[in-house]
């Protein structure tokens, strides 16, 4: 079967090392002679696993000693409503630079006051809002690190004082060095860079545990009880952690996240130089704000007509998840760790050849 290049938003491309191990370990496990899929997760096999996978995140992220490295259930969008139920007790502050960052706010309002400091929804998401400052009588502050929807990545981080940084990193994740002892807590569904669906990595300060004493929260919402209990005080996702240790283990052995961030950045540029270029495209977000793990493109006005032809060359030369959100449309390229960059010069192949 001739090569797929998978340029789907996510659930997305993992390292080819990890399918194969995983494959193996869903025969026989570490050799016990049982799937993976039906282990003990007290067994000390998989605890062995569950240790593995915290050691290479601490290692990929040179996470400090106060932070916890937790793998949780429910996704980002149960952090959405996790954070200010563990958080806000006076006021919570938000930008709004996308689908997910409003979701969050969504939630975050259910639990006590809430302001957003900066938006771009007037703009349909297409840059990410700079100009505000974060007050210091804030109980948090919260942003979205990369936008998958609306193609918009942030480059730099507010300076929030004594304020406590959570940032939901779902998209953009091991994608390059990140400072942790900036963030209070960093999220992020595993199912972009990490691994497949059905983990959610929280990175979490030790300090932010009893932020909000007078509030019931149920137990399995507590970041504590989870970190008391190495995230196995409920079964955990045995499977999807077990996936997102071989892809880590993959990351660290082809550089870590120094080599990820000069392998995604060639991909981008290779990818908006040809939009750019291009009579046909044009991208859909700011170029100081642009993602490199979504690229966003669309046919120039005058050439929509051309894409149902544009569509069919892209399948002829398997080009495979590239149909762009609704809320944006065109075209959506996402980019992430394991996408070769063979695979981009054969959408560009695409592009140019079609404009020629």
């Amino acid at each position: 079967m001739s090569k797929i290049h998978n340029f789907s938003a996510g659930p997305s491309i993992l390292a080819e090392s990890a399918f194969e191990k995983s494959i193996q370990d869903i025969k026989n496990f570490a050799g016990t002679g049982l799937s993976i899929l039906e282990v003990s997760h007290r067994g000390k096999e998989f605890e062995k696993v569950m240790a593995d996978t915290v050691t290479l995140v601490r290692e990929l992220l040179n996470v400090p000693e106060n932070y916890d490295v937790l793998f949780l259930q429910g996704g980002a969008s149960t952090q959405f409503f996790q954070i200010p139920m563990n958080f806000l007790k006076t006021k919570a502050t938000y930008t709004q630079t996308g689908t997910w960052a409003s979701r969050a706010i969504i939630e975050a309002q259910g639990f006590g006051h809430t302001e957003v400091l900066g938006s771009s929804k007037s703009a349909n998401f297409s840059f990410v809002p700079k100009d505000y400052t974060v007050p210091a009588d804030a109980d948090y502050f919260h942003c979205t690190s990369n936008n998958t929807i609306f193609g918009t990545q942030m480059k730099s981080y507010p300076n929030c004082g004594d304020v406590p940084l959570i940032c939901d990193m779902s998209s953009d994740i091991f994608s390059k060095p990140v400072d942790v002892s900036k963030f209070a807590m960093i999220y992020a569904g595993a199912q972009k860079n990490m691994g497949p669906a059905g983990v959610t990595l929280v990175i979490i300060r030790k300090d932010m545990y009893q932020k909000v004493a007078d509030r019931h929260i149920p137990t399995m919402m507590k970041y504590s009880i989870h970190a008391e209990n190495d995230s196995m005080y409920n079964t955990p996702p045995v499977f999807p952690i077990l996936v997102s240790k071989y892809n880590l283990e993959w990351m660290k052995a082809v550089g870590g996240v120094e080599a990820m961030a000069v392998r995604n950045t060639a991909k981008a540029d290779l990818l908006y130089n040809a939009i750019d270029n291009s009579p046909y495209f044009k991208g859909t977000s700011a170029i100081e704000d642009r993602s490199q793990m979504n690229v966003c493109f669309v046919f120039e006005e005058e050439h929509l007509h051309l894409e149902e032809a544009f569509n069919l060359a892209c399948k002829e030369a398997n080009l495979s998840g590239l149909k762009g959100h609704r809320s944006v449309g065109g075209y959506r390229a996402s980019l992430y760790n394991a996408l070769p960059i063979e695979s981009v010069q054969a959408l560009v192949n695409v592009m140019e050849n079609f404009a020629s």
